[in-house]
């Protein structure tokens, strides 16, 4: 049997969505990806986030075909942010990790979009509505968190 959703829990999802939507709009365009395409940058984020990984491993992951995981890989690696070296569990496998010049180029981005939205947080927002804000995100996340250990 189906709950019937209340008016204020529909309007929340759907203004969640959107300003998260619009956030992430505005984040991926101050990230210094002129030249990475959106599938290179998830890529790379992905590296960074879980690791050396086998180009297999990467497609699944992205849920991408493994001749597309070959050409986003190919491009990075002509541009210097990743490096392949033997998988140390299998020596006849190939990882895939960031090069220092990937793992800079990931932190100098993810620092301009913090630095972004903090400022605008702090210059749009009263200390009372940023506090207000920290406190609606921890609700949303334990509502999320417990949605997820069902």
């Amino acid at each position: 049997m189906s709950e019937r959703i209340s008016a204020s829990a529909a309007q929340a999802a759907s203004e969640v969505r959107v300003v998260f939507g619009r956030v992430k709009r505005r984040l991926k365009e101050l990230a210094d990806t002129d030249d990475l395409t959106p599938s290179q940058s998830s890529v790379l984020s992905r590296i960074d986030k879980d690791g050396p990984a086998s180009a297999s491993e990467l497609a699944t992951a992205e849920r991408i075909r493994p001749q597309s995981i070959a050409a986003i890989l190919a491009a990075l690696r002509e541009a210097d942010l990743i490096q392949r070296h033997p998988d140390p569990q299998d020596g006849r496998r190939q990882v895939v990790s960031l090069t220092t010049a990937g793992r800079h180029r990931l932190q100098g981005d993810r620092k301009v979009r913090q630095e972004w939205l903090a400022r605008t947080l702090q210059d749009r927002c009263t200390e009372a509505e940023r506090l207000t804000i920290l406190k609606a995100l921890a609700l949303l996340d334990n509502a999320i968190e417990a949605a997820t250990e069902r």
